[in-house]
């Protein structure tokens, strides 16, 4: 082992190569994992934060939150199925909204909610006040900050900060009922809704009762009206959600390989190179095993060296990269990475097994 390492310090250009390919692949392992991070969360975080475990739709909305609707009747109907707990109206509307002192608009989506989702305080006390989501930061909006939103816009003043509440891409503004109801009503008339009628609701079920009997009951007891669904089934129902962590996934996991493969055919070159010095050690008793531990632990070694310089590539990146561009770098995705960089490149080193293991000691003196 200490041959391994002393070779590493010694003569490091030898592995720069397989250092220079490793950091642009852990680059960009951590822009895709950030990107797709960003992109579910910026999608889902304002059903991901709802109460309760069921959310309950129109039967005709296909499980869309902007084409649902409940009335006042139906929202009674749910209220007193038995296994529910609380039930709690939520609206929704997307809107253009012009910020202070900036020439570009952000894009918004204004929830009104009975019951606070994770992480956001019980409503305004006032019609017009809202809490923002941090997102909206990067369109240069500030506390105190009146946002006036859809075509007729419709004002309302930022009065705090939530985080990870945003809505298909959409920042997320949050106040009562009654604001989400008149910027509805100023932006498109044609959607006023009656007093009571909410898009969706936010069941949450007594304590031991199964959520999808409780589902099933309520849409039993509306008589099909509804469409009740679990949470995070609503979250996965999200337009291209499931489409979009697939294809991001298939390519990570096809970097992953790439890497692994970068490894092997690095190492077979290099074992082919050390094949005199490998006779040798044979020769003077040193075991197979003992000698592809060196090979493995070079690669772990060079792997993490790369990760940390890749890691400091993909925060230079994200430095640049527009703020409005959802790219999310966390210490959960690079923690994924770099263990799924070790793995693959200590697989990858494998493949210089069968090569070392036939060395013959006597050609260290042929």
């Amino acid at each position: 082992m200490k041959v391994a390492l002393l070779e590493l310090r010694r003569r490091p250009w030898r592995f720069a190569p397989a250092v220079v390919a490793l950091v642009l692949l852990t680059a960009l392992l951590l822009t895709l994992g950030g990107l797709l991070d960003g992109l579910y969360n910026g999608f889902t975080g304002a059903l991901r934060a709802q109460p309760g475990a069921l959310v309950s739709y129109a039967a005709d909305a296909k499980l869309s939150v902007l084409r649902s609707r409940i009335d006042a009747a139906t929202t009674a109907q749910v209220e007193r199925v038995p296994g529910v707990e609380q039930v709690g109206g939520l609206g929704t509307v997307l809107l253009g909204a012009k910020v202070p002192g900036q020439s570009t608009e952000a894009s918004v989506a204004l929830f009104g909610y009975q019951r606070a989702p994770r992480g956001v305080p019980a409503p305004p006390e006032e019609i017009g006040q809202v809490y923002a989501d941090t997102s909206l930061t990067a369109y240069g909006v500030k506390t105190g900050d009146t946002l006036l939103l859809g075509p007729k816009r419709y004002p309302v003043s930022v009065v705090g900060w939530v985080s990870d509440t945003n809505f298909v891409l959409q920042g997320g503004l949050w106040g009562t009922v009654d604001t989400w109801r008149e910027a509805l009503g100023s932006a498109r008339p044609d959607q006023v809704l009656a007093p009571g009628t909410y898009q969706v609701l936010t069941v949450s079920t007594a304590a031991g009762a199964d959520p999808t009997r409780v589902a099933a009951a309520i849409d039993a007891a509306t008589g099909g009206k509804t469409q009740t669904v679990t949470r995070s089934f609503a979250v996965d129902s999200l337009p291209g959600i499931k489409q979009q962590r697939s294809t991001f996934n298939a390519i990570i996991d096809t970097t992953f390989f790439v890497a692994a493969l970068v490894v092997a055919l690095f190492f077979v070159l290099l074992t082919i190179e050390r094949l005199g010095m490998y006779a040798v050690f044979k020769a003077i008793g040193a075991s197979s095993g003992q000698l592809f531990g060196q090979v493995v632990l070079q690669a772990v070694v060079i792997t993490v060296v790369s990760f940390v310089l890749g890691a400091l590539l993909a925060l230079a990146v994200a430095s640049v990269i527009p703020p409005q561009v959802p790219l999310q770098l966390s210490a959960g995705r690079a923690i994924e990475v770099v263990v799924g960089l070790v793995v693959m490149s200590t697989l990858g080193s494998a493949i210089s097994l069968r090569r070392v293991v036939r060395i013959d000691p006597a050609t260290a003196i042929s």
